[in-house]
């Protein structure tokens, strides 16, 4: 039986004057979230605000509730994570990103696809990617992950290689989990997850992830038995947690950061 599925939905703004706009489309159903004051949906998710405050009372017995803990170990085990750059290629927030989850004690392979190469926006990203072919890219992301899969990885990625990492990872059987930043990937129809932790953070909206294909990803993966949580940030821009593109959102980036570094402790 597969673990039971989540999605908690934050506003990386604050409370708004307007509570009522705030709103996921993840999952089955379209589920509004209230910010001050989250509504109870035992049977579809649970929720934290911004804040940080606990979800509503009366979710607390629910079937979700009661599912996988993410409190970290006292004693956290390293992961080893294998971290893909998007079509901007291997930017210094990218580097930066690795470091943060090896300050945190886990070891963290970053494989430059575009050898070298890098772009300020992604739109020009995209060109690169385009040039290179992504059947190329997505060969190179295999070669560079094949050393260390036997020893059980984490496959995590921003935008494009969030892609990169859904596509290898479902494959992969010794996957330890999927960390996907801004990105998703397709769902093969007889893949089995058997339980596969994986967390998603997506800016809400984002032109790239549209909600009806994050509906289809996210029940995709449920069909499959994968362990879901899906984290969106109203009115950050797609790559957010690129401090050196216009897509940047601090808090939003620092709070992503946060609940994947709790992702990954609890994997151990």
């Amino acid at each position: 039986m597969s673990k039971a599925s989540s999605i908690r939905s934050f506003n990386a703004r604050g409370v708004r004057s307007d509570p009522s706009s705030c709103r996921t489309r993840i999952g089955p159903s379209t589920v509004k979230c209230i910010v001050h004051q989250p509504q109870c949906a035992c049977t579809a998710a649970r929720y934290r605000n911004s804040r940080g405050l606990e979800p509503h009372s009366a979710c607390e017995d629910s079937p979700i509730a009661r599912t996988r803990s993410r409190t970290p170990p006292v004693e956290s085990p390293s992961m080893k994570v294998i971290l893909f750059h998007s079509s901007c290629g291997l930017r210094p927030a990218v580097q930066e990103a690795a470091d943060r989850l090896r300050a945190a004690g886990h070891e963290v392979y970053v494989p430059d696809l575009y050898d070298g190469r890098t772009a300020d926006s992604v739109e020009e990203g995209m060109l690169i990617r385009d040039e290179i072919g992504q059947d190329e890219l997505l060969r190179r992301a295999v070669v560079a992950a094949a050393p260390h899969s036997e020893q059980g990885l984490v496959y995590a990625g921003f935008s494009l290689g969030a892609y990169f990492a859904g596509s290898i990872g479902l494959a992969d059987v010794k996957a330890r989990g999927l960390l996907l930043l801004h990105g998703t990937s397709d769902v093969p129809e007889d893949v089995s997850m058997d339980g596969l932790p994986t967390q998603l953070h997506v800016a809400d909206p984002d032109m790239y992830e549209p909600d009806d294909w994050l509906n289809s990803w996210y029940l995709d993966m449920q069909r499959a038995g994968a362990d879901v949580e899906v984290y969106r940030y109203r009115g950050a821009g797609h790559l957010y947690t690129d401090p050196g593109l216009p897509d940047w959102d601090a808090e939003a980036a620092e709070r992503t950061w946060t609940l994947a570094l709790g992702f990954l402790d609890s994997l151990g």
